[in-house]
This record gives structure tokens, C-alpha cells and sequence, in this order.
């Protein structure tokens, strides 16, 4: 592990040096597991916040109050300390340039993370796909990345929006809504452009924009998700 960098006061990204990684695809995970001087262990999953053409690998973990790993991982984690991994894992949620799109991108909290690295890798490989992320958080200062989000660091063909539903900043004029089916109508193109969808949040955040959006008429296939454990946004 190389580096540590603070996100929201609750989320930290971890640079982590990898000898023998074969790489991984936009939107995949690892498996982190941690063991007590009296033999527990406990895992999670994270997933991977850097794009398969950049140098390292990052996760970004959101601490979890009572959570086993995450208050670990954010609070008392150093440089130098070493980490058990397992990945990368999975290939249902993962974007590549020969997928194409429109692409559009919904994130609640720290369901940003693959997303992020579905973002970078699109504008590494200079795709000209349409790409759209819209993120619900609390406030403004719960977004992470947020420096890199606001600074149209992507390119042209992204669009990236925001949600912030409890607490706006003077002037604000994004939307301060939770999920609905007008929302997602207004931020999503037709459903006879066929759009790529990646949902990623809490359970109840993506159960709720998954199901509107297949109402809306969305093809069950073209709507890829993944939830975690409820965490309020």
C-alpha cells in the first residue's frame, strides 16, 4: 500500500502497489480480508476506482459505523501496511469501448467508485460514446472525487450531474431530489436508443432506480446493478 488519500471526511482512497497484477476491466472488484492476532478474519468487497490504464490500483472505501473492515481500512490503515486481496473479481458489471452505449452512469454515495473507473477508462481510450453520471449524495461535501467530477476532467462527450438531498450550497441549482421516475426520465435517453445503464448504491437506491427505469421501458438487460448495504443518502 502506497498512498492514502482523503476523499469525504468518511472515505479514503488507497493506492495499492500490486506485484504480478494482470490487470483488470472497468467496473470490476477485489475481495480485501483482514486477520485478528486470534485468527478471525473478516472480507468485503471493494471496487476498483482506477481505470485499467492507469498506473496502480485504487479502492476507495467508505467507513461503515459498524463495520468490521471499512473502519480499518479508513481510520487506522499506513502507508507500508500490507493488505490481503483477491481479484480482480467479476464481469457482469464492466464497461469497454466495444460495448458502446449512450452510456448513462447512476450513483448514490460510494457507489461512485466503478463508475469513476468506467469514466477514466472512457476517456483514456478516447471513446465518443455519449456518457452521462448523475450522483445523489447528502451534501456537497459528501462527494467523492468531487475535485475531479466538478472539473470536467472527462472530456466533451461526458455529462456529470448531481443530486444532493439534504443539504445544498447558496446558490445551488442541480436538483436536491431523491430517486423518481420523473428524474430518471429527464437524465436518461429514450428507451428506442437502447442506453447502457450502470446502477450502483445502496440497496434501496438501486432497487428503486432499477425498477423505474424497466417501467419506464428500459430493456432488464441493458440495466446492470449492484447494491450494497444500506447506507442514507
Amino acid at each position: 500500500m502506497v498512498e492514502l488519500v482523503a476523499q469525504t471526511p468518511r472515505t479514503k482512497s488507497i493506492a495499492l502497489e500490486l506485484p504480478g497484477w494482470y490487470g483488470h476491466r472497468a467496473g470490476q472488484h477485489v475481495d480485501v480480508r483482514l486477520t485478528a492476532e486470534d485468527g478471525y478474519q473478516a472480507q468485503r468487497s471493494y471496487s476498483i476506482a482506477s481505470a485499467p490504464e492507469d498506473a496502480g490500483v485504487v479502492i476507495t472505501v467508505e467507513r461503515l459505523d459498524d463495520g468490521e473492515v471499512s473502519p480499518y481500512l479508513v481510520d487506522e490503515l499506513r502507508v507500508g501496511d500490507e493488505l490481503e486481496l483477491c481479484g480482480p473479481l467479476g464481469g457482469y458489471f464492466v464497461w469497454e469501448a466495444s460495448l458502446g452505449g449512450p452510456l448513462l452512469l447512476l450513483a448514490a454515495g460510494s457507489g461512485v467508485v466503478p463508475l469513476r473507473a468506467i469514466l477514466r477508462h472512457h476517456r483514456v481510450v478516447e471513446s465518443t460514446v455519449p456518457a452521462r453520471l448523475l450522483y445523489w449524495a447528502r451534501a456537497l461535501d459528501d462527494v467523492i472525487y468531487r475535485d475531479e467530477l466538478t472539473a470536467n476532467a472527462f472530456g466533451d462527450s461526458v455529462d456529470i450531474r448531481f443530486t444532493l438531498t439534504r443539504e445544498q450550497p447558496e446558490g445551488w441549482r442541480g436538483w436536491e431530489r431523491w430517486t423518481d421516475m420523473e428524474l430518471l426520465q429527464e437524465v436518461t435517453w429514450p428507451p428506442r436508443e437502447r442506453p447502457l445503464i450502470y446502477v450502483c448504491g445502496p440497496t434501496p437506491f438501486v432497487d428503486r432506480a432499477t425498477f423505474s427505469l424497466i417501467a419506464l421501458g428500459h430493456e432488464p438487460g441493458r440495466v446492470l446493478h449492484v447494491a450494497f448495504g444500506p447506507t442514507g443518502v
